[in-house]
C-alpha cells in the first residue's frame, strides 16, 4: 500500500478508530501556537511593566504600526519576505538532519551577485528580464556559498554548523571589503554600490497598487515591498511539495531521520548533504531578491539586518514546515515593523526590548514547547478514549 493510499485510509476512519494521542492538525498547527504565543506576550507585559510603560497601550501601538495597511502592513510584509526566505533555508536542512545556520553568509554573497549582475546588465535590460536576471543569480551565488559546506562536510568530515558560522565572517568581510574599494559608489559617503537603472527595476507593490486603484481613494505610502514577496509564496509551495510529494524530499527526510537505516537501503549520504545545502543555500539567497534588487535597488552594507539569524527564529515557530515558516515570518515581520512605531511613541522602550520579545516567543515556542504540549495532548487523549467508550456502549 503506498503512503498517499494508507493516508487517506487513515482519514476514512472513524475518529473512534484511529490512534488516541494523535492530534488532529488544527490543534497542533493553530490552537498550541497561538497559546504559545499568548505566553509569550503575557510575559513581555511584564517587562514592559518593569520599564514603567502601559502594556496594553504598547501592545496596540504595535499591532497599528505593523497592520495599517497604508504603511505597517505592506512594511510587514517586505520583512516577512526576507524571513519566508531564511525560515525555509533552515526548515530543509533541518528536515536532512543538518543544521544550517549560515543564511546570514549566504544571503551576504548573494547580494553580492546579485549587485554584480545589475551594476554590469541594469543598462541593457529591462525589467522583467532584470528580475529573472537577479532571482536566478541570488539563487547560484546562495547555493555556491552554501555548497562549500556541505561537501566539506560529505567529504571530509567537517560539521556543518562550524563551517557556516566561518562562511559567515568570511562573506561579511570580503563584502565590506569590496563596498568600501571597487564597488563603492564615487557619488557619496554611504557605503554602498551605485543605484541600478530605474528602468531595469520592477515597480514596487505602492506604486502598482496605486496606479491599480486611483480611482478607490486608497492610496498606499512609500515601501519597500515588491515583487519578491509573490516568488516567497511560491517558494514555500515548491518546498512543501519538494518534501513531501517528490523522492527526494523523501529521501532528504528519510536521512534526516536515520542516516544509518538511509544508507542501509541505498541512499547516499554525501549526496544528500551535498544536494540540501544547495537548496538551502539558494532559498536563503533568495533574500537579495528581496532586498537588494525589489527593495533598495542597491547592495548596501550590512543589507541583511540579522534577517539570516533571525530565520532560524521562525523555522522553530513554523515547526519547520512550509505553512508554519510563512505564518512565523509574518508574525516576526509585524513585530519587526511594531516596534519602529512603538519606539517613536514610548521613547522608554528599547530596541532591545523587541529582542526580548522575539526571544521570548521563540523560547516557548521550542525550548518549553512541552509546556503546552502535554497539557493539550493529554486532554485530547482522554477525551478520545471518552468518545471510544461511549462509541463501544
Amino acid at each position: 500500500m503506498s503512503a498517499s493510499s494508507a493516508s487517506k485510509l487513515v482519514a476514512a476512519q472513524p475518529v473512534s478508530q484511529r490512534a488516541p494521542n494523535a492530534l488532529p492538525w488544527w490543534l497542533t498547527a493553530l490552537c498550541v501556537p497561538a497559546m504559545q504565543l499568548a505566553l509569550a506576550l503575557a510575559v513581555a507585559s511584564l517587562v514592559v511593566l518593569l520599564v514603567g510603560e502601559n502594556p496594553v497601550l504598547t501592545m496596540q501601538v504595535m499591532l497599528r504600526g505593523a497592520l495599517d495597511p497604508r504603511t505597517g502592513l505592506p512594511s510587514t510584509l517586505f520583512y516577512a519576505t526576507s524571513l519566508i526566505f531564511t525560515g525555509l533555508a533552515v526548515s530543509v536542512a533541518f528536515h536532512a538532519g543538518l543544521f544550517n545556520i549560515g543564511g546570514e553568509g549566504q544571503a551576504y554573497v548573494a547580494g553580492l551577485g546579485v549587485a554584480l549582475a545589475c551594476l554590469w546588465l541594469d543598462g541593457s535590460l529591462n525589467a522583467p528580464l532584470m528580475f529573472l536576471v537577479a532571482m536566478l543569480t541570488a539563487m547560484l551565488f546562495g547555493a555556491f556559498w552554501a555548497w562549500l559546506p556541505g561537501l566539506l562536510q560529505a567529504k571530509r568530515g567537517a560539521h556543518v554548523v562550524v563551517t557556516t558560522i566561518m562562511f559567515n565572517y568570511i562573506a561579511s568581510g570580503v563584502l565590506n571589503y569590496l563596498l568600501v574599494g571597487a564597488l563603492k559608489n564615487k557619488e557619496g559617503l554611504a557605503i554602498e554600490t551605485r543605484p541600478f537603472a530605474a528602468d531595469a527595476l520592477l515597480p514596487k507593490a505602492n506604486e502598482w497598487l496605486n496606479g491599480q486603484f486611483a480611482a478607490s481613494g486608497l492610496t498606499i505610502g512609500p515601501t519597500l515591498l515588491n515583487l519578491a514577496f509573490v516568488v516567497a509564496l511560491l517558494a514555500a509551495v515548491v518546498v512543501w511539495w519538494l518534501l513531501w510529494y517528490t523522492r527526494m524530499g523523501h529521501a532528504l527526510r528519510v536521512f534526516g531521520q536515520n542516516p544509518r537505516a538511509a544508507n542501509y537501503a541505498g541512499l547516499s549520504g554525501s549526496r544528500i548533504v551535498i544536494v540540501t545545502m544547495l537548496i538551502s543555500g539558494a532559498l536563503a539567497g533568495l533574500m537579495a531578491l528581496n532586498e537588494v534588487y525589489g527593495g533598495q535597488g542597491r547592495l548596501v552594507l550590512g543589507y541583511t539586518s540579522g534577517m539570516g539569524f533571525l530565520g532560524i527564529a521562525v523555522a522553530l515557530m513554523g515547526r519547520n514546515h512550509p505553512g508554519g515558516v510563512v505564518a512565523a515570518a509574518l508574525l516576526f515581520g509585524a513585530l519587526v515593523q511594531g516596534a519602529t512605531d512603538l519606539q517613536l511613541d514610548f521613547p522608554r522602550v528599547s530596541p532591545e526590548l523587541i529582542l526580548v520579545i522575539q526571544g521570548l516567543v521563540v523560547f516557548f515556542a521550542a525550548a518549553l514547547d512541552r509546556l503546552v504540549r502535554d497539557p493539550v495532548q493529554n486532554w485530547w487523549l482522554k477525551r478520545s478514549m471518552m468518545n471510544q467508550k461511549v462509541a463501544e456502549a
